[in-house]
């Protein structure tokens, strides 16, 4: 376990700064639909853009479409679906090559069938299976995606906060942030990332790797060197980062587009 720090490290106009979305920006919700958006998110991350010149990306694992329509009208370098979909600042959409996920997706449809409870979030190359609203069921749907993903090796299978993620295997966050340092204007950067899952940890290590920062946001274990409470917390240091008033425009508190 490495040694955390809560003291947050400092932004530099050298940083190249990559956000993780849900449970690091926005807080969690009862369905992933549901997220808000804080007041003046978007004018911070706007004023964050500008400040490094363009070097701030979200890497999460949501489409790219749905980061899209929570963050409108501003529109950032951003990868998604773990990494196996990414936007380059420059607007090229790069893709991971589509794995073949119809036993997997048939298996979570059972389940989801007989479990009303659940839900399943289909997505451009990947696919979750959220349980948050039946925890008890943690176990059989770990046991039936794993059986559905074995012999599949165009596939990994990730277990998140009352998630399991289906993802092409090879993509991780870690991989679309290594990707983007390749890049202008993050080339020749120190990569700083914040997130708070152990989806997370693929960035943490590959950013630690390239001798950056990493923020875990939340409880848990982690590799990531410094230690942010919560949410609230993380918009705090990023705001006070940007020079942006509290009260100054942006969006006010609402929900996201529907996934």
């Amino acid at each position: 376990m490495p040694t955390q720090s809560e003291t947050l490290p400092r932004l530099t106009p050298d940083t190249a700064l990559f956000l993780d979305f849900d449970g690091t920006l926005v807080a969690l919700a009862a369905q992933p639909e549901l997220v808000e958006v804080p007041l003046g998110l978007t004018s911070t991350l706007a004023a964050l853009h500008r400040q490094l010149r363009g070097a701030l990306a979200l890497v999460s694992g949501r489409r790219l479409l749905d980061l899209d329509g929570f963050m409108a009208p501003l529109l950032l370098p951003s990868a998604g679906e773990h990494g196996a979909q990414r936007r380059t600042a420059d607007g090229l959409l790069i893709s991971a090559p589509p794995a073949d996920m119809r036993q997997i997706l048939q298996a979570a449809e059972g389940l989801v069938a007989r479990h009303p409870d659940l839900k399943l979030e289909r997505k451009n190359l990947a696919l979750s299976l959220h349980y948050r609203h039946a925890p008890e069921l943690e176990s059989l749907c770990l046991q039936v995606m794993r059986e559905a993903a074995q012999g599949n090796d165009s596939v990994e299978l990730m277990q998140g906060k009352c998630v399991i993620d289906l993802k092409p295997a090879g993509f991780s966050k870690g991989t679309a942030i290594a990707s983007f340092m390749t890049e202008a204007p993050f080339a020749g950067r120190i990569p700083l990332f914040a997130g708070d899952d152990v989806t997370d940890e693929a960035g943490f290590e590959e950013v630690r790797r390239m001798g950056g920062h990493t923020i875990k946001v939340g409880p848990g274990p982690t590799a990531a060197q410094y230690r942010c409470a919560s949410v609230d917390q993380l918009a705090a240091w990023l705001q006070s980062a940007s020079g942006v008033s509290p009260d100054a425009g942006g969006l006010s508190s609402r929900p996201g587009p529907s996934a």
